[in-house]
């Protein structure tokens, strides 16, 4: 072998003779295809936009304007007031009366009520049914399982709402002895059926998106099947669980029609979970279409709007920020 300074000497292959590569230009409607998904987006979210700042600007007279201020303030709505005919300071809902009462508490305690029961019923049974199908069922029975609870997000609110008033308020009034046949327990059970596809979906996907190797390696290492659920796969599907749990809270939050028809409509201020309550989306529902366009009762009911519509984008923004601190904890640990 030749060589050059005492080492072997390199030889080069010279590539001129291969040509030049030439990368076909993607056809033109690609680019108009991805301009369209751009416009798309962006649509959606002017539209999300929009819609915030016509609720928002429908309920600003309740704010400044003077003729707004003789029937009610936010004074008035927030803190008990005291009532002609009432022995002490109360939170009461009634617009539509001689003299009008705008307090707002009695609805946004039902609303917490109901969405408590919600999730307190829904985001269990949702985790633990996302978790025996990614990981403990069969193939054949998670062909069958996971379609079935996810048709339940199909199924319109309306028709939850009618089977929670005619079948579940009186089953469990019987079984539980319950005073009032409709309240925020009968409520939050049925809205928990709204939620469950939610939660089961993105938390069946978190548990799928494991990787297969940690499963392996905690077994390998004799760890029980249970342990290897709670200290490898529960952490690891964290982020994607709590992203399908602050998800299922939004909706619980903002459901009209199943609680319009099963809470029993009823604006009382009780921490009992057996009383009829209202929550904000039922009172917007079942008032917005006889107020009177303009009118103090009409600027109320958008400032709820406005209400719902804060507390859904902070239940989100506060999804967001414990998913991304669950990231960076687990980023961290690994």
């Amino acid at each position: 072998m030749p060589t050059t300074n005492g080492g072997p000497e390199v030889s080069t292959t010279s590539l001129s003779g291969l040509g030049r590569l030439r990368l076909a230009r993607p056809p033109r409607w690609h680019g108009m295809a991805e301009t369209l998904i751009k416009i798309l987006a962006l649509s959606a979210i002017a539209a999300v936009i929009l819609i915030f700042v016509f609720v928002a600007k429908e309920a600003l007279p309740l704010f400044y304007s003077a003729v707004i201020h003789k029937e009610v303030t936010l004074r008035q709505m927030w803190l008990a007031q005291q009532w002609p005919g009432y022995d002490a300071p109360d939170h009461i809902w009634q617009p539509v009366s001689e003299i009008p009462k705008y307090g707002v508490w009695p609805l946004v305690v039902g609303t917490i009520k109901v969405s408590f029961i919600a999730m307190l019923v829904g985001a269990p049974l949702g985790i633990g049914a996302a978790l025996w199908v990614s990981q403990f069922a069969r193939p054949r029975v998670r062909e069958i399982v996971k379609p079935v609870v996810e048709l339940l997000a199909g199924i319109p609110s309306v028709v939850l709402g009618f089977f929670a008033l005619m079948v579940m308020a009186t089953w469990m009034q019987d079984a539980f002895g319950l005073e009032s046949r409709l309240n925020s327990l009968v409520a939050g059970v049925a809205l928990s059926f709204a939620i469950i596809p939610v939660i089961f979906t993105i938390s069946e996907e978190a548990f799928g998106a494991v990787p297969r190797s940690y499963v392996e390696a905690s077994v390998a290492l004799g760890a029980a099947r249970w342990q290897t659920v709670v200290r490898v796969l529960l952490p690891a599907a964290s982020p994607g669980i709590a992203a399908g749990v602050a998800l299922g809270l939004g909706r619980a939050v903002g459901e009209t029609m199943i609680v319009l028809m099963a809470s029993g409509n009823a604006a009382i201020l009780s921490g009992s979970l057996t009383e009829s309550v209202r929550t904000l989306a039922a009172t917007i529902a079942a008032e917005l279409a006889e107020v009177v366009f303009g009118g103090a009762h009409y600027t109320v009911l958008f400032y709820l709007g406005t209400l719902l519509f804060i507390s859904t984008f902070v239940v989100n923004s506060a999804g967001d920020w414990i998913i991304a601190r669950m990231k960076r904890r687990l980023g961290m640990s690994s």
